[in-house]
């Protein structure tokens, strides 16, 4: 895979991996839960793709090459940018009416 599909991939995944605690009303997408999920637990699965997609890019970096050493500028980035990606699907569970 070259660097740049492997760029792509992960900014993809991320942009689908932030918005699926929103959409999804099961745990991680596959656990039922007996009640809704609230926004602490919504939070806390996005925190959780987060690091998922990051483990992600860090293998795609390891097989391209050699990881370039990161400091705390770069995950205060990369989770704003996560957060980011998250506001479509945090619009449409919070603020827009659903009919019950």
């Amino acid at each position: 895979m070259s660097q740049t599909a492997s760029v792509w991939l992960v900014v993809l995944l991320g942009l689908l991996a932030a918005n699926l605690p929103f959409v999804s009303n099961r745990l991680f997408a596959v656990v039922r839960l007996k009640t809704p999920k609230n926004l602490a637990i919504r939070l806390a699965e996005l925190v959780a793709w987060y690091l998922l997609a990051g483990g992600l890019g860090v293998f795609l970096e390891q097989r391209a090459g050699q990881i370039a050493p990161q400091g705390w500028e770069f995950y205060a980035i990369t989770g704003a940018l996560f957060i980011t990606f998250a506001f479509p699907g945090f619009t449409y569970r919070y603020l827009f009416k659903h009919r019950t």
